[in-house]
């Protein structure tokens, strides 16, 4: 089989994950052709055959205007659309799957694709944020927006069992859990002394890590609070800024000062290479993952916290964070967005550790069985003999 796996993402999670499922697909027999931008990371094992021609979907650093950045992401989407439809037609792709479903704009974009599919393309997409709770424009037009995204999908694959709310019925729509790899980032490149050394992080003390984009849903200020209960509790931060509209990072650097727990407090601003992931993540001792309740998501930092076999603390809605953190016992689960919840469960996990199942996770949730899971539905798709894999 030939499969076209659109990823613009150029970096972060859903980047990731593309990367390695893509590796996976290619693993069964498929023939990915995989089209992404030239900022697209390469020379980590990619076996699929890599197309830069879309466009960085992240808004241009130089354009500080905030309707100019908009006027730039519509126009980044809109390109990146038009160029897949017609790499589509042009190489005569019958197999197609989004890395990450998106509804923005598609009322715009989404009747190319309707075309295609209605000619016998189908299409597959990975809903990584199966609820679309994140509103832009009037609400009406937030939900035209989401059905016309859903209107042309025939496989949708999500992490956790749930009815996606497609707006309009989508007759021919398959819904499929599938599981969620862990990723594979680089070796540890110094030894632990060295990292924390580098960091100012005394060998004794308990260390969490809180690692990728600085978002208001993480509750970084509650976990700072809740550092004020624990004397000998350091806490690094290491990513970068989301955006203009999420609180900037000194916003919980002054926060950590005014509790007088600044001192305690490590911040790696930027973007984190890969050869730095596993030095941030074996210097810790603990994941922090204590997203809100609104996030219905898995969690990419999980699944890198899994490789590297650190619990986390974590909080969210129900979701496939949830479930796993449950089902294998990865760490300390919190109710979301409440301080004293938080303090309990740091407590919890200094004086009780968890003993998480790290091996039956890796059993249950590999990247060859999220790779089965898709071709497998693709060919149920496309024809009714075609032989599955076991």
């Amino acid at each position: 089989m030939k499969l076209l796996y659109f990823s613009p993402d150029s970096y972060g999670g859903i980047a990731d994950y593309a990367h390695e499922q893509a590796n996976a697909l290619v693993d069964l027999g498929v023939e990915v052709t995989f089209l992404c931008s030239p900022q697209y990371p390469t020379g980590r094992g990619e076996k699929y055959t890599i197309v830069p021609i879309l466009k960085d979907i992240k808004p241009e650093q130089n354009i500080k205007n905030k309707f100019l950045k908009k006027i730039h992401f519509g126009q980044v989407l809109l390109g990146n659309f038009t160029k897949l439809a017609n790499y589509i037609e042009e190489h005569k792709f019958q197999n197609v799957l989004l890395g990450s479903y998106t509804e923005y704009l598609a009322p715009f974009w989404s009747n190319k694709f309707q075309t295609l599919a209605q000619n016998g393309v189908i299409f597959g997409a990975i809903v990584h944020d199966p609820v679309r709770n994140f509103v832009v424009g009037p609400l009406w037009w937030h939900r035209w927006s989401i059905a016309c995204g859903y209107s042309f999908i025939r496989e949708s694959f999500v992490h956790e069992a749930i009815e996606l709310d497609t707006v309009k019925p989508i007759a021919n729509m398959n819904t499929t859990v599938i599981s969620h790899g862990v990723y594979n980032f680089s070796n540890l490149q110094e030894s632990i002394a060295e990292i924390r050394g580098k960091l100012n992080l005394p060998m004794d003390a308990k260390v969490m890590l809180a690692f990728g984009h600085i978002r208001d849903n993480k509750n970084l200020d509650l976990v700072i609070r809740a550092m004020t209960h624990f004397p000998d509790l350091y806490l690094v931060v290491a990513g970068k800024e989301q955006s203009s509209k999420q609180k900037p990072i000194r916003f919980y650097q002054e926060l950590a000062e005014s509790l007088e727990i600044g001192h305690r407090c490590r911040w790696v601003i930027k973007f984190i290479p890969e050869a730095d992931v596993a030095n941030l993540f074996t210097s810790a001792d603990l994941a922090v993952l204590t997203y809100s309740k609104h996030f219905y998501s898995a969690s990419g930092v999980l699944n890198t916290a899994i490789s590297y076999s650190k619990p986390c603390i974590a909080s969210a809605g129900d979701s496939s964070l949830k479930s796993v953190v449950h089902k294998y016992n990865l760490g300390v689960w919190v109710e979301p967005d409440n301080l004293d919840a938080l303090v309990k469960g740091i407590k919890e996990w200094v004086d009780n550790p968890p003993h998480p199942q790290w091996q039956k996770y890796l059993q249950d949730n590999s990247w060859n069985k999220n790779a089965k899971s898709v071709i497998n539905n693709f060919m149920k798709s496309s024809c009714n003999d075609g032989i599955l894999i076991d």
